[in-house]
């Protein structure tokens, strides 16, 4: 497999999404006026793609580790791209709306195929530098996606930022599909197609219970009633699409907590930061996007260094550390609202997440064998779906009793992620052979998240 290609291709199919979610929020103010769409129509713009991406990204990830990660991942692209475009052309916000569902399930291909293909194409003690690759440009694309957004808005209207998209779709999704690399071996097992609609409809309910405001009782119910029917059914059936390797591994499991905590803990935190800068400090959405940039810039530093670190420490004392930074970059906002202060917060999670991305990332993907990376890269992807949905919707609930205790509380939230750290592997020397299981799940037993 050509590895320049497919760390090119893995970056761009992450920088697409990237870019994607922040110049939206940038033009759904200008999209609203001029579809004379209603706040929660607009509202449905982005929880549409999120409840479609989050529902099918494990089922797509089996579909990569199927019929080729490279395959899928053209797919994906092409199909993204397309949907952007037809985006653009919208006569109307209820097409909008249907649309970005679509581009949801294209989105939910195209995402895990970026990890699979790297896990393919690179050896397991060689996937820390491209997986830092690929979080810096997440992290410059977070950077760049709202003033690339509000320029394209100012200039040319908010249709033209789903145009963004389509050239990197044409660029990479083409050569992708006219050249798809070496089909997998034909499977045996039949695909668990019921096991796929259980696990759609417990991701789509959580997301949209999360995302909806007030936050669905009836939708968290049926999560969890379908959640309880898919664990009994992966139990029983012989083909699951949850591989025992994959969830049965205590460190992947980890992994995957860890990065549902974080990502909670500094979404939830950024969108409390909107009210401290512009209700509290007075500043407008520009200022305000000034004074987060060390966020996205400390972002970027520290995946370049995470290699490094992880070569020298190892997965559980990186992780820990970063975490603790992260933790640090909550609580700074809730003990002062001075702007050295909040640059230094927002610094704090830059490097924390920056460095918990490639880590966990890395121990989730480097541990799954090739035939499952795909699922393996569907659930890292899951996580930071889910993470966020649950970390902004905390943060509303809690921000009628003040930003100081919903801070405090979110702190918390990253805090629980330090003895899940533990469970990681430390420095290389000691570290077992990844295709070895580690500590695998009893069977019956659920996995240690």
């Amino acid at each position: 497999m050509n590895r320049p290609w497919t760390l090119a291709g893995s970056v761009a199919g992450a920088v697409v999404v990237a870019l994607d979610g922040t110049v939206l929020t940038v033009a759904q103010p200008r999209l609203q006026r001029e579809l004379h769409a209603s706040f929660a129509e607009v509202q449905w713009t982005s929880t549409a793609y999120l409840v479609a991406v989050a529902s099918l990204l494990v089922f797509a990830g089996r579909l990569g580790d199927r019929y080729g990660q490279r395959r899928v991942f053209g797919l994906g692209m092409l199909g993204f791209g397309a949907a952007s475009a037809a985006v653009a052309l919208a006569p109307g916000v209820g097409w909008v709306i249907g649309l970005r569902a679509v581009q949801g399930v294209f989105g939910a291909l195209l995402q895990p195929a970026t990890l699979g293909m790297l896990r393919a194409a690179y050896p397991p003690d060689r996937l820390a530098s491209p997986l830092a690759v690929r979080t810096a440009a997440i992290g410059l694309a977070a950077a760049a996606g709202p003033l690339l957004g509000g320029a394209l808005v100012t200039g040319l209207g908010w249709r033209a930022v789903f145009l963004v998209n389509v050239p990197a779709a044409l660029a990479f999704g083409l050569p992708a599909l006219l050249r798809p690399g070496r089909r997998p071996a034909p499977a045996r097992a039949p695909l668990d197609l019921p096991g796929a609609v259980l696990l759609a409809v417990t991701l789509a309910c959580l997301v949209y219970a999360l995302t909806a405001r007030p936050v669905s009782g009836a939708g968290l119910a049926v999560a969890v009633l379908t959640a309880a029917v898919l664990v009994r059914h992966e139990r029983r059936t012989a083909s699951p699409l949850l591989p025992p390797e994959v969830i049965g591994s205590r460190s992947a499991g980890a992994a995957l907590g860890i990065l549902v905590a974080v990502s909670a803990s500094l979404f939830g935190t950024l969108f409390l930061a909107t009210y401290v800068l512009q209700r509290h400090l007075g500043l407008d959405p520009f200022d305000s996007a000034l004074c987060s940039l060390p966020l996205a810039v400390l972002m970027v530093a520290s995946a370049a260094l995470s290699p490094a670190l992880l070569r020298r420490y190892g997965a559980r004392a990186t992780t820990a550390g970063a975490t603790a930074a992260l933790t640090l970059g909550v609580l700074l906002p809730a003990r002062t609202t001075s702007l050295p202060g909040l640059g230094c917060g927002f610094a704090l999670l830059g490097a924390g997440f920056g460095t918990v991305m490639v880590a966990a990332t890395q121990v989730i993907v480097r541990r799954a064998e090739v035939t499952t990376a795909g699922v393996a890269g569907g659930l890292q992807q899951t996580a930071l779906n889910i993470g966020p949905a649950m970390g902004v919707a905390a943060a509303a609930a809690l921000l009628g009793a003040g930003t100081g205790p919903a801070l405090l509380a979110l702190a918390a939230v990253a805090a629980l992620a330090l003895p899940a750290a533990r469970a990681l592997p430390g420095p290389a020397a000691a570290e077992p052979d990844p295709h070895i299981p580690d500590e695998p799940v009893p069977a019956g037993a659920p996995a240690r998240r």
